[in-house]
């Protein structure tokens, strides 16, 4: 079955997490079919949490993958995202 799931990268104490799409039997951290974003729990200032490619998300969902529920949290927040504007004052510029 291949999966949508984290795999984890980063040192000891600062975990930086790739989203990518590989088969359920490979190891956590092994090989992979494709990157699909990141996630870092430990941004901060100007530093992006989170980037996700949706319209890949949605293509190996439509193929059959399996988000880990993790992964499904995380790309429900970068769909909301997505669609809210990020400050007031470009929704207003957009209206």
């Amino acid at each position: 079955m291949v999966v949508i799931r984290l795999a984890r990268g980063g040192a000891k104490k600062r975990p930086f997490y790739n989203i990518v799409v590989a088969d359920s039997r490979e190891r956590r951290d092994g090989r992979y079919l494709e990157r699909l974003g990141f996630y870092n729990p430990m941004a901060a200032g100007g530093e992006q949490p989170l980037r996700v490619a949706m319209d890949r998300v949605s293509y190996w969902t439509g193929v059959g993958a399996q988000l880990s529920p993790t992964v499904k949290r995380l790309v429900v927040t970068a769909a909301k995202a997505q669609v809210m504007p990020a400050t007031p004052a470009a929704a207003a510029a957009a209206a």
